[in-house]
């Protein structure tokens, strides 16, 4: 059992908490992820490592509250327990040669992004962050972001708090302006990472994008992560969980990742429905 030391929520469907996980805190660098069961009848959900401490022993987590799992995750408080924690998976966000990056985050996809940039501004590395939320309120790590990047823009989509836009348009004044970075590391909503890589497409910059697919056992076994990639002219098939999650932007066929993305989509709102109406006694 994983004992929950720290919950903090960070808006009204995120939730933060630090997971007593020694192993897995000594082991895992940016990038990586876990896979976690709530209780030994629970499904596996993957969440990546939103930062660790070795000493401690504990590992941060961020999640959504979106479907059945995350709700009765949610409903667990500070010295309560988790059935499994299983960790580190996947492969570490490459950082070596990388000397100016743009991290670019997009809604709860910011808990990824946040402990990449921390960890290039470590290494030394020029450090420029853009995020991306839909309002204010649902705003999260803002200070988190500032405190490991040496420029940050925050954008909101409808303007009430930081820039008014999305993340693509102060990634492309920046390239027009004749900026360029060694690296753009995009993580959030599929539909945002495209458009980042269409915008750094016609200036040739390397975008690196973090996909999150269906998951089941996070040894690349069951194939229910499996990615297409066009690369060389040919259709090559990749697991996120094995091979990454992080993959070259220019090669992921979005359109097939964003209708695999969906096909569950049914079955998991009535599943969450159940799981609300169970916590509440209905």
């Amino acid at each position: 059992m994983y004992r929950i030391l720290r919950k903090k929520s960070l808006n009204s469907t995120v939730t933060q908490m630090e997971i007593e996980a020694p192993l897995v805190a000594r082991k895992a660098k940016p990038g990586q992820f876990i896979i976690l069961r709530v209780d030994e009848e629970g499904e596996r959900i993957p969440l990546t490592v939103a930062g660790c401490n070795p000493t401690e022993g504990t590992v941060k987590i961020i999640f959504q509250v979106v479907g059945a799992t995350t709700e009765a995750l949610n409903h667990k408080n500070e010295g309560e327990s988790i059935s499994d924690f299983v960790g580190p998976l996947g492969t570490p966000t490459h950082t070596d040669g990388i000397r100016k990056v743009c991290i670019v985050g997009g809604g709860v996809g910011c808990a990824i992004a946040m402990p990449v940039a921390e960890a290039f501004y470590q290494l030394g590395a020029e450090v420029t962050a853009i995020t991306g939320f839909r309002n204010r309120e649902l705003v999260i790590l803002e200070e988190e972001f500032r405190a490991c990047s040496h420029r940050m823009v925050l954008m909101t989509d409808d303007g009430s708090y930081g820039r008014h836009g999305n993340v693509t348009a102060p990634l492309k004044e920046m390239l027009e302006s004749g900026e360029y970075f060694d690296q753009i590391i995009a993580i959030g909503p599929l539909i945002m990472m495209k458009f980042v890589v269409e915008t750094a497409r016609p200036y040739g910059v390397p975008v690196t994008v973090s996909m999150n697919p269906i998951m089941i056992d996070g040894t690349g076994m069951c194939g229910g992560c499996r990615l297409t990639l066009h690369r060389d002219g040919k259709a090559v098939t990749r697991f996120a969980c094995v091979d990454g999650p992080d993959f070259d932007g220019y090669e992921i066929d979005f359109d097939e990742a964003m209708s695999r993305g969906k096909m569950y989509g049914d079955f998991e709102r009535h599943a969450h429905e159940a799981t609300c109406n169970l916590f509440r006694g209905v």
